[in-house]
Order: C-alpha cells, then sequence, then structure tokens
C-alpha cells in the first residue's frame, strides 16, 4: 500500500481463525463511484481496528474530501492490537502521549468529527499520525467490540452509512442490523451471500445490490498463512496474499451502474436454450446469451446480479435447493443433470 506507513490491513477473520486484509486500493477503487453519496454523512466502519485497518484509513484520508460529518470505527478484540504479547496489558508505541494501555479482550473505538485541512483535500499521514495520538480520540470500549453488542449496535444507530468488510461468517447478522435500523450500506461479502434468505429478499424487490467490483479480489494474510496451490502467492516483499473469485461489495446506495441496460444479440431457440426438467422455465449458460426475444421465465448465472435492471428484467426468484426460502423455487436440472444455483429472471416492456 503506497505511502501508509500508519496503518497497514483491514481484517476479517472466518470460522478458520484466517485473517484477511482489505487493501486501500480495493476500497478506494469502490468509493470513488460514491463520493458524492457520502457528503455529510457520519461513517461507521464496525469490524476495523482504527491502527490497521484500511477503512478506517481511507476515511481519515478522505475525511475533508468526502466533507464527512463523522467517522467512527470499532474493532474486535481479536485484533492484532490486542496480540502483541501475551501479558493482559501491553503498551503499545501509537498511544504515545497518551499513557493508554492495551487490554487484551477489549475492543476499541475512533471517533472523529474533524481534520485540520481543505475542505475537498485529502488528509496527508503526519496530520493522520498526530491525530491517532491525542488522547482521548482512541478509546477502549466496554466489551470485545462485537458490532452486535448493545455498546456498538449504538454507534450503528447513530450513523448513516456503514462500510466494512465483516468476518464472512457473519455477514448476515450485520446486514440484518443494518437493515433493522435503516442504514446505508457498503459492505465486502462472498457472491453467495445473494442467495441467503436473509438477503435475497431484498435483491429481488431492488432494495439491496452489487456494487461495481464484483469477481476477482485480493487480500494480504499473516505471515503464518499455509502455501496453495490456487489463489496465493508471494510477493517481491515477501507479503503472502489470497484471492477471491467471487467476491463482492453489497450496497443500498444509489449507483448509476444499476441504471445502465444490458445489451442482448441472442434469440430463443429452443434447441439452445432447454427447458429445465422441474419448472417452466429455459436455462441460460451466460450472461451474454439471454435472448432478447423470450418472454417467460430464464434461469440465469448468480453473475447476472452484475447487470441487473429492474426496468429491464425482473427477479422472479431463485434456483438453488429448492428450500431454503419461499423465493427457491426449485433444485435447477436439465436432462437429468444438476445445475450450479440459478437466478430467474423475466423480461420486462413485452
Amino acid at each position: 500500500m503506497s505511502g501508509n506507513s500508519i496503518l497497514n490491513c483491514a481484517k476479517y477473520s472466518s470460522k478458520n481463525t484466517d485473517e484477511w486484509y482489505t487493501t486501500y486500493e480495493t476500497i478506494a477503487e469502490e468509493i470513488k463511484y460514491y463520493t458524492k453519496q457520502f457528503f455529510g454523512k457520519a461513517v461507521l466502519c464496525n469490524c476495523d481496528d482504527p491502527f490497521e485497518s484500511n477503512f478506517c484509513y481511507y476515511f481519515l484520508k478522505n475525511f475533508n474530501k468526502l466533507r464527512l460529518k463523522k467517522l467512527v470505527c470499532t474493532s474486535y478484540a481479536g485484533s492484532k492490537i490486542d496480540q502483541i504479547k501475551n501479558d493482559r496489558q501491553v503498551p503499545l508505541k501509537m498511544f504515545l502521549n497518551t499513557g493508554e494501555p492495551v487490554t487484551v479482550g477489549r475492543g476499541y473505538v475512533l471517533t472523529i468529527t474533524e481534520i485540520p485541512g481543505r475542505i475537498g483535500k485529502e488528509v496527508d499521514d503526519l496530520t493522520i499520525k498526530k491525530i491517532l495520538s491525542k488522547k482521548g480520540v482512541v478509546k477502549k470500549l466496554i466489551g470485545n467490540g462485537d458490532f452486535r453488542s448493545e455498546e456498538c449496535v449504538k454507534y450503528l444507530k447513530e450513523c448513516d452509512i456503514c462500510c466494512t468488510n465483516p468476518p464472512f461468517s457473519l455477514f448476515v447478522d450485520l446486514f440484518s442490523l443494518l437493515v433493522k435500523y435503516n442504514k446505508l450500506y457498503l459492505l465486502i461479502g462472498n457472491q453467495n451471500a445473494i442467495t441467503y434468505k436473509e438477503i435475497f429478499p431484498y435483491i429481488k424487490e431492488n432494495k439491496a445490490w452489487v456494487g461495481y467490483k464484483f469477481g476477482d479480489m485480493a487480500f494480504r494474510v499473516p505471515a503464518d498463512t499455509e502455501p496453495r496451490n490456487t489463489r496465493f502467492w508471494v510477493d517481491e516483499a515477501g507479503q503472502k496474499w489470497r484471492s477471491l473469485g467471487n467476491a463482492m461489495w453489497l450496497t443500498n446506495i444509489d449507483i448509476k451502474r444499476k441504471y445502465q441496460k444490458l445489451e442482448l444479440t441472442k434469440y430463443y431457440n429452443p434447441e439452445v436454450y432447454p427447458k429445465f426438467d422441474n419448472f417452466e422455465g429455459i436455462n441460460v449458460k451466460k450472461v451474454a446469451d439471454i435472448p432478447v426475444d423470450y418472454d417467460g421465465i430464464m434461469g440465469v448465472p448468480i453473475t447476472y446480479i452484475k447487470y441487473h435492471n429492474s426496468s429491464q428484467f425482473e427477479i422472479i426468484g431463485e434456483a438453488n435447493h429448492g428450500s431454503d426460502n419461499e423465493f427457491d423455487l426449485f433444485k435447477p436440472k436439465v436432462n437429468g443433470r444438476e445445475l450450479f444455483k440459478r437466478i430467474l429472471i423475466r423480461r420486462k416492456g413485452k
């Protein structure tokens, strides 16, 4: 991460305790499409260590550029800020003049309402370092920093936009909280989450959609990460990396992408588009193969969501196991062969 000697990485922990670190570039590349929607907003990063997270660093660096009203970042107790040693209390140099000890098992919260500098311009790293060194800017939480805890939900209630990379195993938990309190969000997740029973209804009703980055996403991983045959590499500096081919940003912030129409060139041919064995609809292998002249229900790959325009197509449901939720209508099969999950759509404007 060029130019960042202060903050290292944004943490993601799965059930097998792997740690995944979102790069600054990944965050900046996505948020550049939403800048005006952030003007005057209070932003919450509730899975992010104030000293390690690139989400925290991005919003500190762009606080004045985005004209933010407030930034709050809360960390999990398991963050590396707590793991320097096994001692119960470990002094941390980043606290500098505060004398504040780091306590194992406690989360931390950063709260910023103002940063010196010009409105519309980035904040330099020296200013960020001085801010993080001030007494009271970063404080201990009462608990371990779990975003579901009462004290962290309080911060969520006060925010306008939540932007983070939550542990994938808790993606639904965070999504449900954000829906409950009617918050805007921009989250990194796995594409499979689209078909979850808690999330798919919002996709179907055009209340949630995917952002611009949908597919390959690279993450830094710890030095003790075991090598893999695929999607693993070590760069020239010795940093280990992993990537996901099915990563995504999920949001309910309005973006231009969702109004772009999918340009189609194929026409329906029953020999090319077979019907499902157990449902009145045709199977479409690729998004580019969606026929422009078929008015019935079509089962398309999950990657279709990246191109969905609610004025062009209606999402009818999904075909997965046939039992996941009320919208999971059947298990997709063609000529006795089971297929990977499908999104069911129907053309509008017949």
